[in-house]
């Protein structure tokens, strides 16, 4: 991708520059670990359907240096996450295989900007799932259900920002450390799923399922709505974030991190 540098001092209000240059923008501060002013504040015309556009574009750039799509991540579907980002409506982004590491991986906070943790109900689509689907359906498509862990990061000044820029920002979503799947028809209730997560052994956090939008598979039936406007939608194999089950929680060096679940196998990771 050409180098766009800009308007990291870019006057409130300003004429806004084109949505390709807004994406360089974002790529440059990913890249360089150089955060940078959140967009809504500078340009407060930015729409959502203008954030989505600058999310594919940098999600597109991915795909031609290499990057393959493998799935999407839903956040802000927990009533803890809207409450702690004051965002109060789900937002999504694409998974990429280069983001995902499996369980006991160790990750480097060095690599990301300000990091943050969340533990999440994942989904395996098992068929291709048109778009928009009712919740039988939704629930016919699934394949397998697993714990994750989403590390969450902000190529922005700070986490103060708008629903816009989370958006923008590919909902944050920075890596994926995922579980072991197991098939979706030996849980029952994921609903009923009770999570907890502790680091260096003492409980920080804990959920259930049913945090994230009341069920799961609902959070799930919003994404089957909102991928036609990003011009897709679910394939087998896809892999699904449904939301985190509690609020974020800061990744420093150190950290060994580990969720347990009623039925679905335990996850562990360690910062360094």
């Amino acid at each position: 991708m050409a180098k766009l540098l800009l308007n990291s001092h870019v006057s409130h209000g300003e004429k806004r520059p084109p949505l390709a240059a807004l994406a360089g923008e974002l790529a440059d501060a990913t890249r360089s670990r150089t955060p940078v002013l959140p967009l809504a504040g500078r340009f407060p015309g930015l729409t959502l359907e203008d954030a989505y556009r600058i999310q594919q574009l940098n999600v597109g750039h991915r795909v031609l240096a290499g990057g393959r799509v493998v799935g999407h991540k839903i956040g802000l579907t927990s009533l803890a996450m809207q409450q702690q980002m004051s965002i109060h409506e789900p937002d999504s982004g694409f998974v990429l295989d280069d983001m995902i590491s499996p369980s006991g991986s160790r990750l480097s906070v060095a690599d990301f900007m300000a990091p943050r943790i969340e533990t999440e109900i994942a989904f395996r689509i098992g068929r291709d799932l048109d778009a928009p689907a009712d919740l039988s359906t939704v629930r016919a498509a699934v394949a397998n259900v697993f714990l994750a862990f989403e590390v969450l990061d902000t190529c922005f000044t700070d986490w103060n920002i708008t629903l816009v820029d989370s958006i923008a920002d590919n909902a944050a979503c920075a890596r994926v450390i995922t579980g072991t799947p197991v098939p979706i028809n030996d849980v029952g209730d994921v609903s009923a799923e009770r999570i907890t997560v502790s680091v260096n052994g003492k409980t920080v956090a804990t959920g259930e399922g049913r945090d994230i939008l009341g069920d799961p598979f609902k959070a799930l039936m919003w994404l089957t709505y909102r991928l036609p406007a990003l011009k897709t939608t679910l394939r087998a194999g896809d892999i699904v974030l449904a939301g985190s089950v509690h609020a974020s929680i800061p990744l420093t060096a150190d950290m060994d991190i580990r969720a347990t679940s009623t039925r679905l196998p335990a996850i562990r990771m360690h910062a360094v």
